[in-house]
């Protein structure tokens, strides 16, 4: 296990909460446990937004508010250990990132108020008992929602009308429900446009590669990237491989079509970010997490990369350009 990482988002290094304390005797102090790595370009502006909106509400960096982050990298192992880690300095609240960071916080503790991001289904997953009253520790925002995967098949096949066979790539020690959580709609979806759905369960990076070689094999297939920890890991390579083996792909996050991908649906992820930061001010100001509502996702938005539909020798017609929130030239 390599030595615990952190990051400083606002000027200056990274501080130990225990002597920041004894200078600062009333700031709150806020864990933050994300899946991605310290590196990730993308893990950095979601955790700026989070600050940002804790700004906006009057919480500042090294004011009245300190941080500790970890970033797992997707690792399991790193989780726990993290997870174990933040408990155990036992801060006013801890953020999560998503559904394997808070199973593992809810390992550590029960009463921690925990905040969760990027988590898709709180009831099945145990960790609340309703969205309209949580009960326990933890509550936050939803980023996604089943009925998403018949969009995802709707938009491949407008974006490629001849479309035939959908493969839908997830890895199953991350995805939502070991991947049935999108799953079962993406397939029922595929068949009332008479196109045959493939589930693809991918566990490495080569394994990717050989995914995406498998759907460029055969003429007229697609590519559905389940949006999980591991997807955005190793989204460079998907990007890459799927415009090499030009194979016409739709993601679930606008950070996939702004690199590269052609074209993406979802929920705005930074928003969450912004939104989550509403949730912490309630808590650090008295509010009790057990009745603090989960909320759904609001805005969503459908992103299109037209220079990698160039390269594919895809046209995006005229419609789906009008339905599209931002256009990649």
């Amino acid at each position: 296990m390599r030595r615990r990482e952190f990051i400083t988002l606002v000027g200056g290094a990274a501080a130990g909460w225990p002597l920041a304390a004894r200078a600062r005797e009333r700031a709150q102090r806020i864990g933050v446990l994300l899946g991605r790595s310290l590196a990730d370009a993308e893990g950095k502006k979601q955790a700026q937004a989070f600050e940002q909106g804790l700004s906006q509400l009057g919480w500042n960096r090294d004011r009245n508010v300190l941080f500790e982050y970890r970033w797992a990298g997707g690792d399991p192992e790193r989780t726990r250990t993290f997870a174990k880690e933040l408990v155990s300095q036992q801060p006013d609240v801890i953020v999560a990132q998503n559904t394997a960071i808070v199973t593992a916080l809810l390992g550590e503790t029960r009463t921690i108020p925990i905040v969760f991001v990027q988590v898709t289904d709180p009831i099945a997953s145990g960790f609340v008992a309703s969205l309209a009253k949580p009960g326990g520790n933890v509550s936050g925002l939803v980023d996604l929602e089943p009925s998403l995967a018949g969009k995802w098949v709707d938009l491949l096949k407008e974006i490629a009308p001849r479309l035939a066979r959908v493969h839908c790539i997830f890895n199953p020690e991350t995805a939502p429900g070991a991947g049935s959580y999108y799953l079962r709609p993406l397939e029922a979806a595929a068949r009332s446009l008479g196109v045959e759905p493939i589930a693809v369960p991918v566990r490495d990076a080569a394994g990717l590669e050989q995914a995406i070689a498998a759907v460029a094999s055969e003429p007229n297939g697609g590519l559905v990237v389940m949006p999980d920890i591991f997807n955005g890991i190793h989204r460079e390579l998907i990007i890459s491989t799927a415009a090499r083996d030009r194979v016409p792909t739709i993601y679930a996050f606008r950070f996939f079509a702004s690199g590269g991908g052609l074209m993406s649906y979802g929920v705005d992820i930074l928003d969450l970010y912004r939104r989550a930061a509403a949730y912490v001010d309630r808590v650090l100001r008295g509010s009790q997490i057990a009745d603090l509502p989960v909320q759904l996702p609001i805005k969503f938005e459908l992103v299109i990369n037209l220079k990698a539909a160039r390269a594919l020798g895809v046209d995006v017609s005229l419609s789906l350009l009008a339905q599209a929130d931002e256009v990649i030239e």
